[in-house]
């Protein structure tokens, strides 16, 4: 019986051993999969960023080729998140990211269920931190996009989605019920359809080396609800370009261009300044307006198929109509670290730190980040 007992633990140990050893090099093997099977990976959600905190749950990533002798083919993903912060955010989302043989077609959707606290503002480029106002925000969010390359590296495509959003002022008597200028603070919904034009010769949509990608887009609101509800346009552009340097060494640069024109434009549409992708370090929402414009550049260092790092710099205003001004632009920049969970697909955990202006009478505005994928 004694015997039988040292047998056993000492299978135990040994199985768990071998999966130990099967983990390490799952996760920090410098090999890569060239067989470019699926992979299918239940991962834990842990997320930071400034205007949600710590983000926790549980999410399943799915990434596929369709085509899995053709190199060229792009991976597709799909993926679901449930999860929790610690500043009250509640998020549901289901994505996918769908390439064909060939990348003839391109589809894109996304499922989306929020509760989130935020501060507000005010509206336009120079809001001040004294006038922050706290908000809960319920969203609802569904989108579908198609595209279809009718000529060499270009994509004609069509989109629609439904937004819907409810408010709540945790904040009596601040900005927010104060500004007479700011339209439907109770929420409402927007339905938007549109077009869409894309140039793009990347190498890969996960971690371009090489290439670029340009993007033009319009949807039209159509006045469904009445009321304060939005009827106009959305227009977007947004262009990145990579430069490989050397085998570890990649530059690219991205711009974007965000505007809204119509009548009775909610605060809540109005484009934003700051997040994880673009002008990091600044709070998501602390300047909004009509339009967008923002610049950045980033120089990625790959150590080795696991590991890399990046630093980054770019500049960004939000502004009315005609109120553009070179003067206004404020910067960002920053640097962060790369892991990548499956090299092969060039997918990534990313962590940055970035940093904005310093306005008077203020803490200079930073922002730390934790997210999955490129910031582009």
């Amino acid at each position: 019986m004694k015997k039988l007992s040292i047998c056993t633990l000492f299978v135990l140990i040994t199985a768990n051993a071998l999966a130990q050893k099967k983990l390490i090099e799952r996760y920090l093997s410098n090999k890569t999969d060239s067989s470019r099977r699926p992979s299918f990976m239940p991962v834990p959600i842990f997320r930071y960023s400034q205007e949600i905190g710590v983000e926790f749950g549980a999410g399943l990533l799915y990434s596929t080729y369709l085509d899995r002798k053709d190199l060229s083919n792009r991976s597709s993903n799909f993926s679901g998140v449930v999860s929790a912060s610690t500043k009250g955010q509640y998020n549901v989302t289901l994505k996918s990211d769908i390439w064909t043989k060939k990348n003839t077609h391109h589809y894109i959707s996304e499922v989306r269920f929020k509760r989130m606290p935020f501060n507000f503002y005010g509206i336009g480029n120079e809001t001040d931190a004294a006038n922050e106002d706290r908000l809960v925000q319920g969203f609802v969010k569904v989108v579908l996009e198609a595209e279809k390359r009718f000529w060499p590296s270009m994509y004609t495509g069509f989109s629609a989605g439904f937004e819907n959003y409810h408010f709540t002022d945790k904040e009596i008597g601040g900005i927010f019920t104060t500004d007479p200028t700011i339209i439907h603070k109770i929420g409402g919904s927007v339905f938007y359809a549109g077009v869409s034009q894309t140039y793009d010769t990347r190498n890969s949509n996960n971690y371009t080396t090489k290439g670029m990608m340009a993007k033009v887009s319009y949807q039209y609101a159509p006045d469904f609800w009445g009321k304060e509800n939005f009827t106009g346009s959305l227009i977007k552009a947004n262009v990145r370009s990579f430069w490989s340097l050397s085998p570890k060494f990649v530059i690219g640069v991205n711009g974007l261009f965000h505007s809204i024109q119509g009548k009775n434009v909610p605060f809540y549409l109005l484009p934003q300044m700051g997040n994880d992708e673009m002008m990091r370090g600044y709070y998501t929402g602390r300047y909004r307006d009509r339009n967008l414009l923002a610049a950045q550049a980033e120089l990625r260092y790959r150590y080795n198929n696991r590991f890399g790092a990046a630093i980054f710099g770019g500049a960004g205003q939000v502004f009315e109509n005609g109120g553009l001004g070179i003067k206004n632009f404020k910067p960002s920049y920053g640097a962060g670290g790369r892991y990548f969970f499956d090299p092969e697909k060039g997918l990534s955990v990313r962590v940055d730190y970035g940093i904005g202006e310093k306005r008077t009478n203020e803490k200079r505005q930073t922002g730390f980040y934790i997210s999955l994928a490129e910031a582009f």
